[in-house]
């Protein structure tokens, strides 16, 4: 207890000079609480301790801590991340990354006054939607297009405007719950409508639907299973199907298509999953997807399809609270915009990360491998290749490879499908992989990689331009801070 009266009153910490130029810095109030936060913890520290500590140590520690949450705090907690994980939408990691033209277009908008609302050649008010509905209607071939800030509002949207009060009819095997326990049952009952479950988990058939249909039925509902998927014994209504009883009843259909696939560029293998366009073609009436899974853009909930539908939805009162800021809206028109460029897998990381076969993959694997050497080359650490398996890792703090990897679409895209790719396998020695992984979450950026057999891999799929640098970087850091010191 001799230890507790040591700690220095807060005049007295508030006195010190590092203290005072904080205070420069920071809002008083927020220094002295941040202030009384340390003092907090370190008499929780000193509660437990047996040895006496000198008092000006305890100063300095108060003072280190108060410095260390000042500098966090002012980093903010959203921060950059390198992803490691080889999962290209990664839900957790925000999804998609933006494109360098989004960012400028952002960037340009977001700093500056524009014409969100205002029609330049008229000079009268304009529609927030108009910069991006024109667009949604060349790559996609529909007739109008509307965008709200996610694909769980959209589909909120539709069903308020078309179906409030009324049925809507759905397959049991698409009564589908995605991240954040969002469950269509739940969202139809919060819009007022009324669910008609039809068919059963693994089998329905259009003659379920023709068979529900009543003069209370106000939309035919179709939810793309994009999170997962129902194989053996199954039938299913296709969209097409769908379509012509829609249109034979005189009754609207509403595709959830969820990942919005809006480019012919992937490869056969990720073609499976039906694009906005194909579903357009085939004459679907309202169809709605998200802005930062296929798209490669920013969150948004987009909704193209008919333009009476659509013409609805926007005199619908809850479009204001559901509607999208300059920012995500300069985001959004960057990404379609590059959509018509010659070259969109340029300007979309996701694309380039998605059409990337295997070779290319582990070439990009050997060269990440070459930087890790050249920064690591005056430390413990060894280098395994395929001609030599067997290896004794001796004294090296770290062993090194190129392996084959499965990477992962993610964002509830493509369950069971896997991207032949490449990585680098890192077996540090001395150090628990748990310690190695927190460590490197800690960095600015941190770093999130996979984690397999006490062995930390990095996919290189998802590693942007520069990233391999850093991350070398990082790893030397961390071996320079866990080499056993010299007595």
């Amino acid at each position: 207890m001799i230890n507790l009266k040591k700690i220095p009153s807060m005049d007295e910490i508030l006195m010190q000079e590092e203290i005072q130029g904080l205070m420069e810095r920071y809002k008083r109030d927020y220094v002295v609480d941040t202030a009384r936060t340390a003092v907090a913890e370190i008499r929780a520290i000193l509660r437990n301790m047996n040895s006496e500590i000198e008092q000006k140590a305890i100063l300095t520690s108060i003072i280190n801590s108060i410095k260390l949450k000042a500098e966090k705090t002012d980093k903010g907690t959203l921060q950059r991340v390198i992803n490691g994980t080889g999962v290209v939408l990664h839900t957790n990691l925000g999804r998609a990354p933006l494109g360098t033209r989004a960012l400028r277009h952002m960037n340009e908008i977001g700093r500056s006054y524009n014409n969100l609302e205002m029609d330049l050649e008229t000079g009268e008010r304009g529609s927030r939607y108009s910069h991006v509905e024109d667009l949604l209607q060349k790559l996609t071939g529909a007739e109008a297009a509307l965008v709200v800030n996610n694909n769980a509002a959209a589909v909120m949207l539709v069903l308020t405007t078309l179906a409030a009060g009324r049925e809507v009819i759905v397959s049991r095997g698409q009564l589908v719950e995605i991240g954040g326990a969002f469950r269509i049952p739940e969202v139809m009952k919060l819009s007022g409508a009324k669910l008609i479950e039809v068919g059963t988990t693994n089998k329905t058939y259009v003659s379920d639907y023709s068979q529900a249909i009543n003069e209370a039925t106000a939309l035919l509902f179709s939810a793309h299973t994009s999170n997962y998927q129902i194989i053996g014994f199954t039938a299913e209504v296709s969209i097409s199907e769908l379509v012509s009883l829609g249109q034979k009843q005189g009754i609207p259909v509403f595709l959830d298509l969820g990942s919005g696939i809006i480019t012919s560029l992937l490869p056969n293998d990720l073609k499976k999953e039906p694009s906005v366009q194909e579903c357009v073609q085939a004459g679907t009436d309202i169809i709605s997807f998200s802005g930062d899974k296929m798209l490669g853009g920013p969150q948004a909930g987009i909704i193209v399809g008919k333009r009476k539908y659509i013409e609805q939805m926007k005199k619908n009162q809850l479009l204001r609270a559901l509607r999208v800021d300059k920012v995500i809206l300069s985001a959004l028109e960057g990404t379609l915009l590059e959509y018509l460029s010659a070259h969109p897998e340029e300007g979309i990381p996701i694309n380039k990360m998605l059409i990337a076969g295997q070779e290319e993959m582990k070439a990009k694997a050997e060269t990440f491998l070459n930087i890790l050497k050249e920064e690591l080359r005056d430390l413990p650490v060894l280098i395994r290749n395929e001609s030599s398996p067997a290896y004794n890792a001796g004294e090296n703090m770290l062993v090194l490879q190129v392996v084959a990897l499965e990477d992962m679409v993610g964002g509830g895209a493509y369950p069971n499908h896997k991207l032949p790719g490449a990585g680098v396998e890192l077996e540090f020695k001395g150090m628990s992989l748990e310690q190695v992984a927190a460590k490197l979450r800690q960095g600015s950026p941190a770093l999130i990689a996979r984690r397999q057999d006490n062995k930390m891999l990095i996919s290189v799929r998802t590693l942007l331009a520069g990233d391999e640098l850093e991350i070398a970087a990082m790893i030397r850091d961390l071996l320079l801070k866990s080499q056993p010191k010299d007595n």
